[in-house]
């Protein structure tokens, strides 16, 4: 038998790779910068509905997320590969759901648009889960070298990125419109006829932009023939994944990472839009956080090299949380009435969650190469499922988090224009919880995920030896 490839990824692949995220965030960007707002603002949905919902939707993702990836770790490869096919097939019905989840029917009651609510944003999550959770698989079976791995991260970061841009920075230039109230007053809202349209070009992109990736990807990794076709067993895989505390306390960062950055999203747009007045300037956060990334790109490769994944992502979250903690203390100060101040903390901000922006998806293909050192198996599917299944329990966190902190400080639906009262607890919202998140996540990173730069050399050695045996 030849020697298996298992390496040598060219700059077009890596582009493509990115493809996949960029055409999965241009639609999930969507839910986080948008979806609570359109359901409190266009459908008027109550908070405590709103909550619930997201928890329904969480419940089901606990049974259907494990069963996909473990349906696609029992399957045979087919011509295209054992994860390339279905982030393909998946991405028109996830593109439709996409849409569906952003229409307002004329008419309906609030009871109506609340059941239409669970159809649509359940429906996009099993779809979502039917793309992400192959696509997700795939970067472990595209290369085994740590660096390129880490390569394969970072551009998956860039596609994230890209995928942000619509609905980060130019929908709120683009959905709002403005009414003028009995006092003559003029309030921007949010226009859903013009968020409709908006979403549906965005999800016909998106299609376009998973057919690059799918064309232009390569599996170089297969499974050793005495792991081939032993049919689905979740239940023993999601057993042995317990037993693996690095992936345990990877989830438990990367569930706090998902739902800091969806709940940031969400709440800097009530607080631009209420709190500053400003609702245009939304669209600077991104650039604000997504500037730093651009600016370590170039050198992101030389630190992992000289200090680690774990040791940068660590250093990274430290330097945020403080950041975090100055915007807070900000309300102390005349400077809490300027944007561009908090802005320029931003840009500081991303600075330091951009290494675990970059660095995180590296770390799962290290955990899952962990898991097959400790169980002898290799189980993507599963493993990616799990993992996912945790980031949507953090995307829960957010969108269950944002409609209980809004009803606590009194945020009212109905209103075109929120008390002062509000508006101030607002500000709370939006700085102090972010701050305490990247404080929890800096410590479980540092203290509960073992797999140094030293301990990794390790792990990597004794797999390589194994595969050439089982070759």
């Amino acid at each position: 038998m030849g020697e298996q490839k298992t390496h040598g990824l060219t700059t077009k692949e890596k582009m493509a790779y990115a493809c996949g995220d960029f055409g999965g965030v241009l639609t999930f960007s969507l839910i986080s910068s948008f979806l609570t707002m359109f359901y409190t603002d266009c459908l008027h949905i109550p908070l405590a509905q709103i909550t619930i919902l997201m928890f329904v939707a969480r419940i089901w993702d606990a049974i259907n997320d494990p069963l996909w990836g473990g349906f696609i770790d029992s399957r045979k490869p087919t011509k295209w590969g054992r994860f390339r096919p279905y982030v393909m097939w998946a991405s028109i019905p996830l593109a439709v759901a996409a849409v569906l989840m952003f229409v307002k029917i004329p008419g309906l009651t609030t009871n109506q648009y609340l059941i239409y609510a669970y159809v649509t944003y359940i429906l996009y999550g099993m779809m979502y889960t039917g793309v992400n959770i192959p696509y997700g698989s795939l970067a472990s079976v595209m290369t085994d070298d740590p660096m390129e791995r880490s390569s394969l991260s970072v551009w998956r970061s860039v596609g994230a990125g890209f995928g942000n841009i619509p609905s980060m920075i130019l929908l709120p230039l683009l959905v709002y419109s403005t009414v003028i109230g009995a006092d003559g007053t003029e309030t921007k809202v949010l226009d859903p006829t013009k968020l409709g349209f908006a979403v549906l070009c965005i999800a016909v992109v998106s299609i376009g932009i998973y057919s690059l990736h799918f064309r232009n990807v390569k599996e170089r990794i297969t499974v050793p023939p005495k792991q081939k076709q032993e049919g689905m067993h979740v239940f023993r895989t999601v057993g042995d994944l317990f037993k693996n505390p690095p992936f345990i306390f990877l989830c438990l960062v990367s569930m706090l990472l998902i739902a800091f950055q969806m709940y940031t999203q969400t709440t800097y747009n009530y607080l631009f839009l209420n709190f500053y007045e400003k609702p245009g300037l939304y669209s600077f956060v991104t650039v604000c956080t997504y500037v730093p990334m651009a600016l370590f790109l170039p050198i992101i490769g030389k630190l992992v090299r000289k200090f680690g994944k774990k040791e940068i992502c660590a250093f990274g979250l430290a330097f945020a949380a403080v950041v975090n903690f100055i915007m807070y203390f900000l309300k102390f100060t005349p400077m809490v009435n300027n944007p561009y101040v908090f802005m320029i903390l931003l840009f500081f901000s991303g600075a330091g969650q951009t290494f675990l922006t970059l660095e995180v998806w590296a770390l799962v293909m290290d955990v899952i190469d962990y898991h097959e050192l400790l169980s002898g198996r290799r189980e993507e599917g599963t493993s990616y499922a799990l993992y996912s299944f945790t980031r949507k329990l953090g995307q829960t966190l957010a969108g269950v988090g944002v409609p209980i902190l809004l009803a606590v400080i009194g945020y009212n639906v109905d209103a075109s224009k929120q008390s002062a009262e509000v508006v101030a607890k607002l500000y709370d919202m939006a700085t102090l919880v972010p701050a305490i998140v990247l404080l929890v996540m800096f410590l479980l990173l540092t203290f509960g995920y073992k797999l140094s730069k030293e301990k990794l050399v390790d792990v990597y050695a004794e797999l390589a030896k194994r595969r050439e045996q089982e070759n």
